[in-house]
Protein backbone atom coordinates (compact mmCIF):
# COMPACT_ATOMS: atom_id res chain seq x y z
CA UNK A 1 0.00 0.00 0.00
CA UNK A 2 1.12 3.56 -0.89
CA UNK A 3 1.72 5.95 2.00
CA UNK A 4 -0.27 9.16 2.57
CA UNK A 5 2.13 12.00 1.19
CA UNK A 6 3.59 14.02 4.15
CA UNK A 7 4.42 17.82 3.99
CA UNK A 8 7.93 18.43 3.79
CA UNK A 9 8.52 20.52 6.94
CA UNK A 10 12.19 20.50 7.93
CA UNK A 11 11.86 23.05 10.46
CA UNK A 12 9.30 21.36 12.81
CA UNK A 13 11.26 18.03 12.61
CA UNK A 14 14.45 20.09 13.96
CA UNK A 15 12.50 21.57 16.59
CA UNK A 16 11.05 18.03 17.78
CA UNK A 17 15.11 17.02 17.75
CA UNK A 18 16.13 19.73 19.76
CA UNK A 19 13.39 19.32 22.08
CA UNK A 20 14.51 15.76 22.29
CA UNK A 21 17.66 16.23 23.38
CA UNK A 22 17.20 19.18 25.83
CA UNK A 23 14.15 17.24 27.19
CA UNK A 24 15.45 13.03 27.34
CA UNK A 25 17.76 10.73 28.88
CA UNK A 26 21.42 11.03 28.19
CA UNK A 27 20.38 7.31 27.39
CA UNK A 28 19.10 8.03 24.10
CA UNK A 29 20.90 5.53 21.61
CA UNK A 30 19.08 5.19 18.19
CA UNK A 31 18.05 9.15 18.08
CA UNK A 32 21.80 10.16 17.82
CA UNK A 33 22.84 8.64 15.52
CA UNK A 34 19.05 8.95 13.12
CA UNK A 35 17.91 12.45 13.36
CA UNK A 36 14.72 11.84 11.78
CA UNK A 37 11.15 12.00 12.86
CA UNK A 38 8.92 9.16 11.46
CA UNK A 39 5.18 9.60 11.14
CA UNK A 40 4.17 7.33 8.89
CA UNK A 41 5.11 3.54 7.96
CA UNK A 42 3.99 0.77 6.05
CA UNK A 43 6.06 -2.46 5.13
CA UNK A 44 9.65 -1.48 4.81
CA UNK A 45 8.86 2.27 4.41
CA UNK A 46 9.19 4.65 6.50
CA UNK A 47 8.38 8.46 6.22
CA UNK A 48 9.58 11.33 8.32
CA UNK A 49 8.03 14.38 9.54
CA UNK A 50 10.11 16.46 6.70
CA UNK A 51 8.50 14.02 3.87
CA UNK A 52 11.29 12.27 3.56
CA UNK A 53 11.10 8.18 2.90
CA UNK A 54 13.67 5.92 4.15
CA UNK A 55 13.71 1.71 3.40
CA UNK A 56 14.20 0.37 7.30
CA UNK A 57 16.91 -2.37 7.40
CA UNK A 58 16.13 -1.84 11.52
CA UNK A 59 12.74 -3.21 12.13
CA UNK A 60 12.39 -2.26 15.35
CA UNK A 61 15.50 -3.73 16.59
CA UNK A 62 14.31 -7.16 14.89
CA UNK A 63 10.47 -7.02 16.13
CA UNK A 64 8.89 -6.33 13.04
CA UNK A 65 8.94 -9.68 11.36
CA UNK A 66 6.51 -8.08 9.36
CA UNK A 67 7.28 -4.61 8.71
CA UNK A 68 5.41 -1.76 10.21
CA UNK A 69 1.38 -1.71 10.26
CA UNK A 70 1.12 -5.16 8.10
CA UNK A 71 -2.31 -5.53 7.50
CA UNK A 72 -2.69 -8.98 8.82
CA UNK A 73 -1.39 -7.23 12.43
CA UNK A 74 -3.64 -4.23 12.14
CA UNK A 75 -6.88 -6.38 11.65
CA UNK A 76 -5.69 -8.37 14.44
CA UNK A 77 -5.40 -5.38 16.81
CA UNK A 78 -9.02 -4.05 15.46
CA UNK A 79 -10.40 -7.30 15.36
CA UNK A 80 -9.74 -7.15 19.94
CA UNK A 81 -10.36 -3.24 19.77
CA UNK A 82 -14.46 -4.11 18.33
CA UNK A 83 -14.48 -6.79 20.77
CA UNK A 84 -14.89 -4.97 23.86
CA UNK A 85 -12.41 -7.46 25.33
CA UNK A 86 -10.05 -5.98 27.87
CA UNK A 87 -6.74 -5.50 26.82
CA UNK A 88 -5.34 -5.72 30.37
CA UNK A 89 -5.89 -8.76 32.20
CA UNK A 90 -2.35 -9.42 34.28
CA UNK A 91 -2.46 -13.78 33.97
CA UNK A 92 -6.43 -14.60 33.24
CA UNK A 93 -6.82 -17.08 30.69
CA UNK A 94 -8.86 -15.44 27.54
CA UNK A 95 -9.67 -16.60 24.26
CA UNK A 96 -6.58 -14.42 22.71
CA UNK A 97 -4.24 -15.65 24.99
CA UNK A 98 -5.61 -19.22 24.27
CA UNK A 99 -5.44 -18.32 20.46
CA UNK A 100 -1.51 -16.98 21.14
CA UNK A 101 -0.61 -19.51 23.13
CA UNK A 102 -1.88 -22.52 20.41
CA UNK A 103 0.02 -20.93 17.87
CA UNK A 104 3.61 -20.15 19.49
CA UNK A 105 3.33 -24.27 20.58
CA UNK A 106 2.82 -25.16 16.90
CA UNK A 107 6.18 -23.45 15.80
CA UNK A 108 8.28 -24.83 18.89
CA UNK A 109 10.91 -27.57 17.85
CA UNK A 110 8.82 -30.68 18.54
CA UNK A 111 10.14 -32.38 21.50
CA UNK A 112 10.03 -28.91 23.74
CA UNK A 113 6.68 -28.47 22.70
CA UNK A 114 5.26 -31.57 23.81
CA UNK A 115 6.24 -31.27 27.14
CA UNK A 116 6.19 -27.80 27.58
CA UNK A 117 5.28 -24.65 29.75
CA UNK A 118 5.46 -21.06 29.17
CA UNK A 119 5.89 -18.05 31.45
CA UNK A 120 4.02 -14.80 30.82
CA UNK A 121 6.46 -12.47 31.19
CA UNK A 122 6.98 -8.29 31.44
CA UNK A 123 6.30 -6.57 27.99
CA UNK A 124 10.34 -7.09 27.96
CA UNK A 125 12.74 -9.44 26.37
CA UNK A 126 15.12 -8.70 29.34
CA UNK A 127 12.60 -9.65 31.76
CA UNK A 128 11.97 -13.04 30.45
CA UNK A 129 15.60 -13.28 30.21
CA UNK A 130 15.79 -12.61 34.46
CA UNK A 131 12.43 -14.90 34.91
CA UNK A 132 14.85 -17.41 32.72
CA UNK A 133 17.73 -17.12 35.03
CA UNK A 134 15.28 -17.37 38.32
CA UNK A 135 13.90 -20.55 36.89
CA UNK A 136 16.94 -22.57 36.37
CA UNK A 137 18.12 -21.91 39.53
CA UNK A 138 15.28 -22.82 41.06
CA UNK A 139 14.68 -25.71 39.48
CA UNK A 140 18.44 -26.71 40.17
CA UNK A 141 19.15 -25.43 44.04
CA UNK A 142 22.25 -23.79 42.17
CA UNK A 143 23.45 -20.61 41.31
CA UNK A 144 26.35 -19.99 39.03
CA UNK A 145 25.51 -19.46 35.34
CA UNK A 146 27.28 -20.15 32.11
CA UNK A 147 27.74 -17.54 29.43
CA UNK A 148 29.74 -16.62 26.22
CA UNK A 149 31.73 -13.88 25.08
CA UNK A 150 29.97 -11.22 23.38
CA UNK A 151 26.87 -12.15 24.16
CA UNK A 152 23.91 -9.54 24.77
CA UNK A 153 20.93 -10.82 26.53
CA UNK A 154 19.58 -7.29 27.90
CA UNK A 155 19.62 -4.13 30.60
CA UNK A 156 18.24 -5.35 33.78
CA UNK A 157 20.44 -6.46 36.50
CA UNK A 158 20.68 -10.29 35.72
CA UNK A 159 20.57 -10.52 32.42
CA UNK A 160 23.33 -7.79 31.63
CA UNK A 161 25.31 -9.71 34.72
CA UNK A 162 25.76 -12.46 31.85
CA UNK A 163 26.09 -10.43 28.74
CA UNK A 164 30.01 -10.09 27.76
CA UNK A 165 29.31 -6.17 27.93
CA UNK A 166 26.75 -3.91 27.61
CA UNK A 167 26.66 -1.67 25.10
CA UNK A 168 28.01 1.27 26.78
CA UNK A 169 30.97 0.08 29.24
CA UNK A 170 30.22 2.49 31.81
CA UNK A 171 26.81 0.53 32.39
CA UNK A 172 28.63 -2.36 33.25
CA UNK A 173 31.16 -0.16 35.68
CA UNK A 174 28.29 1.73 37.14
CA UNK A 175 27.76 -1.65 39.84
CA UNK A 176 26.20 -4.08 37.59
CA UNK A 177 28.60 -7.77 39.12
CA UNK A 178 28.79 -10.51 37.02
CA UNK A 179 29.37 -12.57 40.08
CA UNK A 180 28.47 -16.65 40.04
CA UNK A 181 28.76 -15.98 35.42
CA UNK A 182 31.24 -18.31 33.79
CA UNK A 183 32.31 -16.80 30.47
CA UNK A 184 33.06 -19.81 28.04
CA UNK A 185 34.86 -18.36 24.02
CA UNK A 186 31.83 -18.37 21.72
CA UNK A 187 32.70 -19.26 18.06
CA UNK A 188 33.61 -15.92 15.99
CA UNK A 189 35.53 -16.95 13.02
CA UNK A 190 36.99 -13.83 11.89
CA UNK A 191 38.36 -13.03 15.62
CA UNK A 192 39.10 -16.17 16.58
CA UNK A 193 40.27 -16.24 20.44
CA UNK A 194 42.27 -19.64 19.19
CA UNK A 195 43.63 -18.28 15.83
CA UNK A 196 42.47 -20.65 13.67
CA UNK A 197 39.38 -19.84 12.53
CA UNK A 198 36.37 -22.62 11.32
CA UNK A 199 35.71 -25.96 12.49
CA UNK A 200 38.71 -26.28 13.98
CA UNK A 201 38.44 -23.36 16.03
CA UNK A 202 34.89 -23.92 17.01
CA UNK A 203 36.25 -27.48 18.76
CA UNK A 204 38.82 -25.66 20.73
CA UNK A 205 35.76 -23.57 22.00
CA UNK A 206 34.16 -26.36 22.66
CA UNK A 207 36.61 -28.42 24.19
CA UNK A 208 37.97 -25.54 26.35
CA UNK A 209 33.85 -25.27 27.87
CA UNK A 210 34.08 -29.47 28.48
CA UNK A 211 37.55 -29.39 30.19
CA UNK A 212 36.42 -26.25 32.28
CA UNK A 213 33.14 -27.64 33.65
CA UNK A 214 34.92 -31.26 34.30
CA UNK A 215 37.76 -29.44 36.60
CA UNK A 216 37.17 -29.35 40.09
CA UNK A 217 39.22 -25.77 40.46
CA UNK A 218 37.54 -24.50 37.26
CA UNK A 219 35.84 -22.51 39.21
CA UNK A 220 32.61 -23.02 37.33
CA UNK A 221 31.07 -25.64 39.64
CA UNK A 222 28.07 -27.39 38.46
CA UNK A 223 26.34 -24.62 37.27
CA UNK A 224 22.52 -23.62 37.19
CA UNK A 225 21.96 -22.95 33.04
CA UNK A 226 23.68 -22.41 30.20
CA UNK A 227 22.48 -19.35 28.15
CA UNK A 228 23.53 -18.51 24.60
CA UNK A 229 22.37 -16.99 21.27
CA UNK A 230 22.17 -19.32 18.01
CA UNK A 231 23.42 -16.05 16.58
CA UNK A 232 24.98 -13.16 18.66
CA UNK A 233 23.04 -9.94 17.40
CA UNK A 234 24.30 -6.91 19.28
CA UNK A 235 27.62 -9.22 19.44
CA UNK A 236 28.59 -8.10 15.70
CA UNK A 237 26.15 -10.91 13.93
CA UNK A 238 28.01 -14.03 14.59
CA UNK A 239 26.30 -16.89 13.88
CA UNK A 240 26.60 -19.93 16.06
CA UNK A 241 27.97 -23.26 14.51
CA UNK A 242 25.81 -26.07 13.91
CA UNK A 243 27.80 -28.67 15.41
CA UNK A 244 29.48 -26.37 17.87
CA UNK A 245 25.49 -25.87 19.24
CA UNK A 246 25.00 -29.20 18.91
CA UNK A 247 28.32 -30.00 21.10
CA UNK A 248 26.94 -27.40 23.56
CA UNK A 249 23.34 -29.58 23.73
CA UNK A 250 25.31 -32.90 24.58
CA UNK A 251 27.78 -31.15 27.05
CA UNK A 252 24.93 -29.98 29.23
CA UNK A 253 23.14 -32.24 28.74
CA UNK A 254 25.22 -34.55 30.10
CA UNK A 255 25.90 -33.31 33.04
CA UNK A 256 22.10 -32.47 33.56
CA UNK A 257 22.39 -28.71 33.20
CA UNK A 258 19.51 -26.73 31.60
CA UNK A 259 20.38 -24.93 28.30
CA UNK A 260 18.48 -21.66 27.86
CA UNK A 261 18.34 -20.87 24.28
CA UNK A 262 17.88 -16.35 23.73
CA UNK A 263 16.00 -16.20 20.80
CA UNK A 264 14.59 -12.56 21.24
CA UNK A 265 16.08 -11.34 18.14
CA UNK A 266 16.90 -14.83 15.92
CA UNK A 267 13.33 -15.81 16.38
CA UNK A 268 9.87 -16.03 14.15
CA UNK A 269 12.02 -16.76 11.15
CA UNK A 270 14.71 -14.24 11.17
CA UNK A 271 17.79 -16.31 10.33
CA UNK A 272 16.01 -18.63 7.70
CA UNK A 273 14.40 -20.98 10.36
CA UNK A 274 10.98 -20.25 12.59
CA UNK A 275 13.52 -20.69 15.34
CA UNK A 276 17.52 -20.20 15.22
CA UNK A 277 17.97 -23.51 16.97
CA UNK A 278 16.34 -25.19 14.40
CA UNK A 279 19.20 -24.90 11.86
CA UNK A 280 21.01 -27.17 14.66
CA UNK A 281 18.16 -29.57 15.18
CA UNK A 282 18.87 -28.60 19.18
CA UNK A 283 15.87 -28.42 21.70
CA UNK A 284 16.91 -26.44 24.34
CA UNK A 285 15.12 -26.77 27.67
CA UNK A 286 14.25 -22.97 28.38
CA UNK A 287 13.56 -20.77 25.23
CA UNK A 288 13.31 -16.91 26.02
CA UNK A 289 11.31 -14.82 23.34
CA UNK A 290 10.27 -11.54 22.37
CA UNK A 291 10.39 -8.77 20.03
CA UNK A 292 8.66 -10.51 16.71
CA UNK A 293 6.54 -12.62 18.80
CA UNK A 294 4.46 -9.12 19.63
CA UNK A 295 4.06 -8.18 15.70
CA UNK A 296 5.54 -4.92 17.20
CA UNK A 297 4.05 -4.72 20.37
CA UNK A 298 5.38 -5.87 23.65
CA UNK A 299 5.26 -9.13 24.44
CA UNK A 300 7.88 -11.31 26.29
CA UNK A 301 7.71 -15.26 27.57
CA UNK A 302 9.10 -18.08 28.62
CA UNK A 303 8.99 -21.22 27.32
CA UNK A 304 10.51 -24.34 28.97
CA UNK A 305 10.12 -28.27 29.76
CA UNK A 306 7.54 -28.83 31.92
CA UNK A 307 9.80 -30.55 35.33
CA UNK A 308 11.61 -27.22 35.42
CA UNK A 309 8.19 -25.66 36.46
CA UNK A 310 8.71 -26.09 40.05
CA UNK A 311 8.54 -22.68 41.25
CA UNK A 312 5.53 -21.26 43.46
CA UNK A 313 2.56 -18.88 42.40
CA UNK A 314 4.00 -15.54 42.28
CA UNK A 315 7.42 -16.37 41.93
CA UNK A 316 8.06 -14.27 38.76
CA UNK A 317 5.07 -11.58 37.65
CA UNK A 318 4.13 -8.40 35.77
CA UNK A 319 1.58 -6.12 35.94
CA UNK A 320 1.75 -5.99 32.06
CA UNK A 321 2.27 -9.77 31.31
CA UNK A 322 -1.41 -9.97 30.08
CA UNK A 323 -1.23 -7.68 27.19
CA UNK A 324 -4.25 -8.79 25.07
CA UNK A 325 -3.58 -6.45 21.90
CA UNK A 326 0.42 -8.04 21.80
CA UNK A 327 -1.28 -11.81 21.97
CA UNK A 328 -3.59 -11.02 19.08
CA UNK A 329 -0.75 -9.36 16.90
CA UNK A 330 1.88 -12.02 18.06
CA UNK A 331 -0.68 -14.46 17.10
CA UNK A 332 -1.28 -13.39 13.56
CA UNK A 333 2.15 -12.45 13.08
CA UNK A 334 3.68 -15.98 14.07
CA UNK A 335 0.94 -17.34 12.02
CA UNK A 336 1.36 -15.64 8.60
CA UNK A 337 5.09 -16.25 9.08
CA UNK A 338 4.43 -20.28 9.38
CA UNK A 339 1.41 -20.03 6.73
CA UNK A 340 3.76 -18.04 4.06
CA UNK A 341 6.69 -20.28 4.23
CA UNK A 342 8.46 -16.16 5.28
CA UNK A 343 11.49 -18.20 6.98
CA UNK A 344 12.31 -19.63 4.24
CA UNK A 345 12.38 -16.74 1.96
CA UNK A 346 14.61 -14.96 4.53
CA UNK A 347 16.72 -17.89 3.77
CA UNK A 348 16.53 -17.42 0.03
CA UNK A 349 16.67 -13.59 0.14
CA UNK A 350 19.18 -13.17 2.94
CA UNK A 351 21.97 -15.81 1.05
CA UNK A 352 21.78 -13.43 -2.30
CA UNK A 353 22.13 -10.40 0.31
CA UNK A 354 25.16 -12.21 1.38
CA UNK A 355 27.07 -13.63 -1.64
CA UNK A 356 26.40 -10.00 -3.08
CA UNK A 357 28.03 -7.96 -0.62
CA UNK A 358 30.22 -10.72 -0.81
CA UNK A 359 31.34 -10.17 -4.19
CA UNK A 360 31.24 -6.45 -3.58
CA UNK A 361 34.10 -6.72 -0.36
CA UNK A 362 36.44 -8.24 -2.38
CA UNK A 363 39.00 -5.99 -3.36
CA UNK A 364 37.75 -3.56 -0.81
CA UNK A 365 40.20 -4.31 2.79
CA UNK A 366 38.03 -2.06 4.78
CA UNK A 367 35.36 -4.87 4.97
CA UNK A 368 37.07 -7.40 7.01
CA UNK A 369 34.16 -9.73 7.21
CA UNK A 370 30.56 -10.56 5.65
CA UNK A 371 28.24 -12.70 7.35
CA UNK A 372 24.96 -13.59 8.67
CA UNK A 373 22.51 -16.20 8.95
CA UNK A 374 19.07 -15.22 6.83
CA UNK A 375 18.00 -11.96 7.12
CA UNK A 376 20.35 -10.87 10.27
CA UNK A 377 23.36 -9.91 7.95
CA UNK A 378 26.29 -8.29 9.36
CA UNK A 379 29.55 -6.51 7.35
CA UNK A 380 32.50 -5.92 9.89
CA UNK A 381 34.58 -2.48 8.94
CA UNK A 382 38.23 -2.23 9.59
CA UNK A 383 41.35 -0.26 9.36
CA UNK A 384 43.07 -2.23 7.18
CA UNK A 385 46.72 -0.22 7.14
CA UNK A 386 47.91 -3.02 9.37
CA UNK A 387 47.97 -5.25 6.77
CA UNK A 388 45.84 -8.21 5.47
CA UNK A 389 46.91 -11.94 4.07
CA UNK A 390 43.91 -12.47 2.49
CA UNK A 391 44.06 -9.12 0.14
CA UNK A 392 40.31 -9.53 -0.90
CA UNK A 393 38.79 -8.30 2.28
CA UNK A 394 36.74 -11.32 3.24
CA UNK A 395 38.14 -14.03 5.60
CA UNK A 396 38.64 -17.60 3.77
CA UNK A 397 36.57 -20.20 4.68
CA UNK A 398 38.25 -22.60 7.64
CA UNK A 399 40.54 -19.82 9.12
CA UNK A 400 40.41 -16.69 11.47
CA UNK A 401 42.93 -14.40 12.67
CA UNK A 402 44.53 -14.09 16.35
CA UNK A 403 43.09 -11.73 18.97
CA UNK A 404 44.62 -10.78 22.54
CA UNK A 405 41.72 -11.50 24.21
CA UNK A 406 43.36 -9.26 27.08
CA UNK A 407 44.21 -6.42 24.95
CA UNK A 408 47.60 -6.35 26.22
CA UNK A 409 50.40 -5.38 23.69
CA UNK A 410 52.08 -8.65 22.61
CA UNK A 411 55.71 -9.34 22.32
CA UNK A 412 57.44 -7.18 19.30
CA UNK A 413 54.87 -4.47 20.02
CA UNK A 414 51.72 -5.76 18.42
CA UNK A 415 48.37 -4.14 18.73
CA UNK A 416 45.21 -6.55 20.60
CA UNK A 417 44.24 -7.27 17.37
CA UNK A 418 47.17 -7.66 15.55
CA UNK A 419 48.97 -10.77 17.72
CA UNK A 420 52.11 -12.66 16.47
CA UNK A 421 52.34 -16.17 15.80
CA UNK A 422 53.92 -16.35 19.47
CA UNK A 423 51.14 -14.29 21.05
CA UNK A 424 48.87 -17.47 19.12
CA UNK A 425 51.35 -19.48 20.94
CA UNK A 426 49.95 -18.40 24.15
CA UNK A 427 46.34 -20.12 24.21
CA UNK A 428 46.21 -23.43 25.01
CA UNK A 429 44.11 -25.84 23.85
CA UNK A 430 41.78 -26.20 26.59
CA UNK A 431 42.92 -24.10 30.25
CA UNK A 432 43.78 -27.17 31.50
CA UNK A 433 44.41 -30.16 29.44
CA UNK A 434 46.68 -31.07 26.30
CA UNK A 435 45.22 -30.74 22.81
CA UNK A 436 42.45 -33.95 21.67
CA UNK A 437 45.14 -36.55 20.85
CA UNK A 438 46.75 -36.28 24.11
CA UNK A 439 50.41 -34.27 23.11
CA UNK A 440 51.34 -31.15 24.80
CA UNK A 441 48.91 -28.13 23.30
CA UNK A 442 50.13 -28.02 19.91
CA UNK A 443 51.49 -31.34 19.41
CA UNK A 444 49.32 -33.04 16.14
CA UNK A 445 48.08 -36.43 15.86
CA UNK A 446 49.53 -38.38 13.57
CA UNK A 447 48.82 -37.39 10.04
CA UNK A 448 47.16 -34.42 11.46
CA UNK A 449 48.70 -30.91 10.10
CA UNK A 450 50.15 -28.78 12.65
CA UNK A 451 47.42 -26.91 14.63
CA UNK A 452 48.85 -23.67 12.97
CA UNK A 453 50.44 -24.77 9.70
CA UNK A 454 47.81 -24.19 7.45
CA UNK A 455 45.56 -22.19 9.48
CA UNK A 456 47.46 -19.21 10.30
CA UNK A 457 47.36 -15.98 9.15
CA UNK A 458 47.93 -12.72 9.64
CA UNK A 459 45.67 -11.08 12.54
CA UNK A 460 42.50 -9.12 11.14
CA UNK A 461 42.97 -5.44 11.05
CA UNK A 462 41.50 -3.20 14.36
CA UNK A 463 37.94 -2.73 13.71
CA UNK A 464 36.66 0.92 12.52
CA UNK A 465 34.02 2.58 14.27
CA UNK A 466 34.24 5.83 12.91
CA UNK A 467 34.03 4.28 9.44
CA UNK A 468 30.82 2.33 10.43
CA UNK A 469 29.13 5.37 11.52
CA UNK A 470 29.91 7.34 8.48
CA UNK A 471 28.78 4.48 6.70
CA UNK A 472 25.37 4.78 8.51
CA UNK A 473 25.11 8.29 7.93
CA UNK A 474 25.89 7.89 4.44
CA UNK A 475 23.12 5.22 4.35
CA UNK A 476 20.84 7.99 6.07
CA UNK A 477 21.31 10.47 3.08
CA UNK A 478 20.67 7.94 0.45
CA UNK A 479 17.38 6.63 2.56
CA UNK A 480 18.07 3.52 4.20
CA UNK A 481 18.65 2.76 7.83
CA UNK A 482 20.74 0.59 9.13
CA UNK A 483 22.30 -0.36 12.80
CA UNK A 484 25.42 -0.74 14.20
CA UNK A 485 26.92 -3.12 16.44
CA UNK A 486 29.71 -5.44 17.08
CA UNK A 487 32.56 -4.92 19.68
CA UNK A 488 33.52 -1.91 18.99
CA UNK A 489 30.63 -0.47 16.76
CA UNK A 490 31.99 -1.08 14.06
CA UNK A 491 30.03 -3.76 12.09
CA UNK A 492 26.74 -2.33 9.63
CA UNK A 493 23.79 -4.66 10.65
CA UNK A 494 20.66 -5.37 8.45
CA UNK A 495 17.80 -6.59 9.95
CA UNK A 496 15.02 -6.17 7.00
CA UNK A 497 11.72 -7.19 7.27
CA UNK A 498 10.82 -10.82 6.51
CA UNK A 499 8.45 -9.54 4.02
CA UNK A 500 11.47 -7.44 1.86
CA UNK A 501 10.74 -7.49 -1.63
CA UNK A 502 13.35 -8.34 -4.55
CA UNK A 503 12.94 -4.60 -5.52
CA UNK A 504 13.60 -3.44 -1.89
CA UNK A 505 16.42 -5.89 -1.25
CA UNK A 506 17.91 -4.33 -4.38
CA UNK A 507 17.60 -1.05 -3.52
CA UNK A 508 18.87 -1.58 -0.43
CA UNK A 509 22.24 -4.03 -1.89
CA UNK A 510 22.45 -0.57 -4.15
CA UNK A 511 22.12 1.93 -1.34
CA UNK A 512 24.27 0.15 1.05
CA UNK A 513 27.08 -0.39 -1.34
CA UNK A 514 27.26 3.49 -2.63
CA UNK A 515 27.36 4.08 0.89
CA UNK A 516 30.22 2.28 1.36
CA UNK A 517 32.07 3.31 -1.63
CA UNK A 518 31.47 6.91 -0.50
CA UNK A 519 32.29 6.57 3.19
CA UNK A 520 35.90 4.55 2.53
CA UNK A 521 36.64 7.36 -0.52
CA UNK A 522 36.24 10.11 2.08
CA UNK A 523 36.82 9.18 5.69
CA UNK A 524 38.63 5.51 4.45
CA UNK A 525 40.35 4.58 7.51
CA UNK A 526 41.72 7.65 8.96
CA UNK A 527 40.27 6.98 12.52
CA UNK A 528 41.05 4.02 14.24
CA UNK A 529 40.03 5.26 17.57
CA UNK A 530 37.04 3.56 19.51
CA UNK A 531 34.04 5.56 19.90
CA UNK A 532 32.83 7.46 23.61
CA UNK A 533 31.83 4.65 25.77
CA UNK A 534 28.77 7.05 26.73
CA UNK A 535 27.36 6.47 23.33
CA UNK A 536 26.83 2.92 22.71
CA UNK A 537 25.90 3.90 18.89
CA UNK A 538 28.08 6.38 16.91
CA UNK A 539 26.65 9.79 16.64
CA UNK A 540 25.97 11.79 13.80
CA UNK A 541 28.87 13.56 12.48
CA UNK A 542 26.46 16.72 12.14
CA UNK A 543 24.00 19.01 14.05
CA UNK A 544 22.70 18.96 17.35
CA UNK A 545 21.84 15.84 17.93
CA UNK A 546 24.76 14.27 19.23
Amino acid sequence: MALAAVPGDGGATQGILRRQALRESAARTYARALPIVPVRARGMTVEGADGRRYLDCLSGAGALALGHNHPVVLDAIRAVLDSEAPLQVLDLATPVKDAFTDELFATLPPGLASRARVQFCGPAGTDAVEAALKLVRTATGRDGLLAFSGAYHGMTAGALAASGGAPADGVMAAGVAAAGVTRLPFPYDYRCLFGVGGERGAELAAHWAEKLLDDPKGGAPHPAGMILEPVQGEGGVIPAPDGWLRRMREITAARSIPLIADEVQTGVGRTGAFWAVDHSGVEPDVMVLSKAIGGGLPLAVVVYREDLDVWPPGAHAGTFRGNQLAMAAGAATLAHVRQNNLAERAATVGGRMLERLRRFAAGRPQIGDVRGRGLMIGVELVAPETGFATGAGVAPTGAGPVANPDHEEAPGGTTPYEASRYEASRYEVSPYEASPGGGAPYETSPGEPALYADAMRTAAPPAAPALAAAVQQECLRRGLIVELGGRHGAVIRLLPPLTITDEQTEAVLDRLTDALDASIRTAGTHSRELPPTAAPFAPPSTGDHR
